[in-house]
């Protein structure tokens, strides 16, 4: 995995020397030359690490130098940090109440921070240098990142009793070829799914169906691989409409000449089997070729492809979204492979531990065959218990096995989006991730490109999401408006762990060796902190664990990862943060909901200087601690506060801040004062503050806030109408408003909804049993692009808006 994100490193720390190059920062650090040595050193290896990245599969010696290379790099980025650590101190010190600067302009650094900083990069070079005699060696050149072309080989032909549990989806596809079309363009039914799905299987199956055959006078088959070539492509029909006479043709106009010649005005089905090509003008140049010949209305085209964005590009209709098959028809294709005809049932008890190895696979027929295979003519139960308990990605594969097969959707990916799914690793399988909270992840890790102008790192961060679910290697399961849930198939986990390994690592009680590179771990029990191998890590950047009892293995062990980005800890039952987390100062995320037990946080919190995000939520803080407004990197905030009334902010406060959200706040009355000092603030949650009355009128300052959202609050009263003449000229950016379970709810907040007029595109009202009548002032809104929904009224209101959910 380093090897394919060194290229991505280089750039990240060069990026952050840049950072530090203002003037009066390299006086106040003193260390200029050094770090123009580094930056010159780096920008020389950046410029060869493509070609590197291409070599490196063939040469170990490469490959092993790059390692090391990926290790210096790291420790440059730690070291950088910890300057931008010491300028957010100093920063905070020396300018409470300003407006945010990002570094010092007349005061230095101490002069024992800037010497000790001043050796590590001068130790820093110094391995750079004396790694640079074996680098040279390799000989490299300036690439440029090019994706490898994988040229598979598909045909036409399938037995149909060797496909299992296809016939429902083999009809509804024949259903949609037999459609007449109006269509100006050939219709085109895309197959979607991820690898070893059986979307190829399927594309056989329906191919070969006698109804389509009678169809259809001509089919053609083509496998498209990754290389959507237009020359290339109409070489393959011709030759296919041809029986194989060799095309040698060489220009396209003399091809698409004989190639209408050939098809005559014939109604022909053209199935493009895996499509990899997501350049819509290549597709096009192919499409309006083919709409010029045959018979247009009556021909039709089958895509099979893993991605939902090449299906979009391809059709105007619905992708068919291939499903995993069933438990039974995944037992009947696993006898197939792992049995000899009709041997399965003297081996009884094998067959039970054999359900449980098919539920590994999750419903994707080639896992099963995979799987299968490796225990045929094997009858001895311990071989099957190891494949049943041995993780999918450390079982030994061919090339046409599911996690090669896999593979190629992962090396299609962007080298940024290799990176982000693969630290998707640490997490459970099943679980069900949170969009924010992975966003987050990648942003504490420096896995996200810098924003673009008029862009924040959350929208790159859900860019990245948006990508990953195009190419189905992620599915969403709902979306709330300010965030979604989505899933990972079992198998694209295996994918991600067996590409992470050596950098990711989730320790269970069957984990042996951890290699001295892995920098961010996932414990499965708390116990497993006091593994030797966890003991001699030092720049470990993630710790996730869940459900920690022992304050003392927490400080034992933790405490020595200086370098911690990311620290997850929910559901712990320690009585108090240890002390030693303020020595943290590159903590950018952490995550303490529902450690239940914690009352307040330690004195030392206030130096987390870098935080990022912090998710408070079911700690039940019995004050507000005003260390947290030291925080100034802060954009996430989820807090449970027990106090009646919170302490005005100042100016200044939090100016990155994105998102703020009290939960179970049972006896809180008001906001505080000064939230117009909120301004980058997009969205704010109100959950279960039963004695809250009121929003604070100051949110009518907040131009960037984008989703409010107010959920079981009995008492508030949400009325806010416009009042002067600034009232009326101010104009809002409300996207999403969310009521939900508030009994006396009567009235909404006018002067926000109507100041959003622009941009409201959602009004949703559920459980509110007070609220009948819908105010006058809302129709215009509605009669927009604003889409209300309502649920569970006690009685009909008497306005019948336009309804819909996004």
């Amino acid at each position: 995995m380093a090897e394919t994100f060194l290229f991505t490193i280089a750039e990240r720390v060069l990026e952050k020397i840049a950072y530090l190059s203002v003037e009066e920062a390299r006086l106040a650090f003193n260390v200029e030359s050094d770090l123009n040595e580094l930056k010159e050193t780096v920008t020389a290896i950046k410029s060869v690490l493509l070609d590197a990245e291409q070599k490196q599969h063939r040469n170990e010696k490469l490959r092993l130098c790059m390692w090391k290379l990926r290790d210096i790099f790291y420790d440059a980025e730690d070291v950088i940090d910890d300057f931008n650590c010491e300028a957010l101190r100093k920063q905070d010190d020396n300018h409470p109440g300003n407006e945010k600067v990002r570094f010092l302009a007349s005061c230095c650094l101490p002069l024992p921070f800037s010497l000790k900083m001043g050796h590590k990069i001068k130790e820093i070079n110094q391995r750079l240098n004396k790694l640079a005699t074996e680098w040279n060696r390799f000989d490299l050149g300036q690439g440029y990142e090019v994706r490898r072309v994988f040229h598979r080989e598909t045909h036409s032909y399938v037995h149909s009793s060797d496909v299992i549990g296809r016939d429902d989806d083999k009809e509804n596809i024949v259903d949609l070829l037999m459609k007449p079309s109006d269509d100006r363009n050939i219709p085109v039914i895309p197959i979607v799914g991820i690898g070893g799905l059986g979307k190829t299987t399927l594309a056989q199956f329906v191919y070969n169906d006698y109804r389509v055959t009678s169809s259809f006078s001509l089919k053609i088959w083509m496998c498209v691989s990754e290389e959507f070539d237009l020359s290339r492509l109409l070489k393959l029909i011709i030759q296919s409409v041809s029986k194989g006479e060799k095309c040698d043709d060489s220009t396209v106009d003399a091809m698409q000449t004989r190639l209408r010649n050939l098809l005559n005005d014939e109604k022909f089905l053209l199935v493009l089997d895996d499509v990899w090509n997501e350049n819509h003008v290549k597709w096009n140049e192919l499409r309006d070729l083919l709409r010029s010949m045959g018979s247009l209305s009556q021909s039709k085209i089958i895509v099979t492809t893993r991605s939902l964005k090449v299906a979009s590009i391809m059709s105007s209709t619905r992708p068919y979204e291939l499903k995993g098959l069933p438990l039974g028809d995944c037992m009947t294709l696993f006898t197939k492979w792992a049995f000899s005809d009709g041997n399965e049932s003297r081996h009884p008890n094998l067959m039970r531990i054999g359900e449980e190895i098919v539920k590994k696979c999750k419903g994707v027929p080639l896992a099963v065959r995979t799987l299968g295979s490796l225990l045929l003519l094997k009858t001895d139960a311990s071989d099957w218990i190891s494949i049943r308990d041995s993780e999918i990605w450390r079982l030994e594969q061919s090339e046409n096995d599911i996690l090669p097969v896999l593979k190629l959707s992962y090396n299609h990916l962007p080298s940024h989006l290799q990176r982000c799914l693969a630290f998707l690793s640490l997490y459970k399988k099943d679980e069900v991730y949170n969009s924010k909270e992975v966003v987050q992840f990648w942003m504490a890790n420096g896995l996200l490109e810098h924003p673009k102008p008029k862009q924040e790192w959350e929208d790159v961060g859900n860019q990245y999401l948006n990508g990953l679910q195009s190419r189905c290697l992620i599915q969403k399961e709902k979306d709330y408006g300010m965030y979604c849930t989505f899933k990972m198939h079992d198998l694209i986990h295996d994918l991600a762990s067996d590409v992470s390994q050596k950098e990711c690592r989730t320790l269970n009680h069957q984990t042996e060796l951890i290699d001295k590179t892995v920098r961010h771990l996932s414990f499965r029990d708390e116990t497993l902190l006091k593994v030797p191998h966890v003991k001699k890590l030092k720049n470990v950047r993630t710790v996730i664990i869940h459900g920690v009892t022992k304050e003392s293995l927490m400080t034992l062990h933790v405490s020595k990862f200086k370098y911690l980005r990311v620290l997850r800890l929910c559901d712990s039952h320690f009585t108090a943060l240890p002390d030693f987390i303020g020595t943290l100062k590159h903590l950018r995320d952490l995550d303490l909901t529902d450690c239940r037990l914690i009352q307040k946080l330690p004195s030392s919190f206030y130096r987390l200087q870098s935080l990022q995000t912090l998710r408070m939520k079911g700690v039940p803080l019995l004050q507000w601690p005003d260390i947290i407004e030291s925080l100034i990197e802060l954009r996430y905030l989820e807090i449970t506060i027990k106090a009646l009334h919170l302490k005005a902010i100042r100016s200044g406060c939090w100016p990155s801040l994105q998102y703020l959200a009290f939960h179970d706040c049972d006896n809180l009355q008001s906001l505080f004062e000064g939230m117009q000092h909120l301004t980058s603030l997009r969205g704010l949650v109100l959950y279960n503050c039963p004695n809250l009355v009121s929003l604070p009128r100051s949110l009518k300052f907040l131009t960037k806030l984008e989703d409010l959202c107010v959920s079981r609050c009995k008492k508030i009263n949400l009325e806010m109408e416009p009042e002067d003449e600034e009232d009326i000229n101010i104009q809002l950016s409300l996207k999403t408003f969310l009521l939900s379970d508030s009994d006396r709810l009567t009235d909404l907040p006018q002067l926000l909804l109507e100041r959003s007029a622009s941009t409201l595109q959602q009004i949703k009202i559920i459980n509110c049993s007070s609220f009948v009548v819908l105010p006058p002032w809302l129709q215009h809104l509605i009669a927009q692009n604003c889409q209300l929904y309502r649920r569970e009224w006690t009685r009909s209101p008497n306005i019948s808006p336009r309804e819909g959910i996004n």
